[in-house]
């Protein structure tokens, strides 16, 4: 069986499938890296407690930054997120993102 969340024309916000559920990316407000890191975030434990996980079950993240030169500032949000010992596999690279003021977009696997 397949449940997909918040489902709209283009995209669902969350899709579950045999216990793993998969996120859209997830983007966020503010003017600085930092600030839409730490809303990204705070969406994606937002669909991983709708979808009944949580980011310590968090398989694999992928992180897409405007510019890799925010590396640094993304990574001190991420790191006081990651819970101590529930690191996920993680990808992070540099892309054109949908829209200019967007700094970093992330992408999650969770399992339930």
């Amino acid at each position: 069986m397949i449940k997909r969340m918040h489902t709209g024309a283009r995209m669902s916000k969350a899709v579950i499938h045999n216990g793993v559920v998969y996120l859209c990316g997830q983007v966020g407000d503010g003017a600085s890296v930092a600030e839409q890191t730490r809303d990204c975030l705070s969406r994606v434990d937002a669909l991983l407690q709708e979808a009944g996980s949580s980011r310590e079950k968090i398989l694999q993240a992928i992180i897409w930054l405007a510019d890799m030169k925010d590396f640094q500032e993304m990574n001190e949000v991420w790191d006081d997120w990651v819970s101590e010992g529930h690191a996920p596999a993680r990808a992070c690279g540099e892309a054109r993102l949908a829209r200019d003021q967007l700094r970093v977009e992330i992408i999650v696997t969770a399992a339930l």
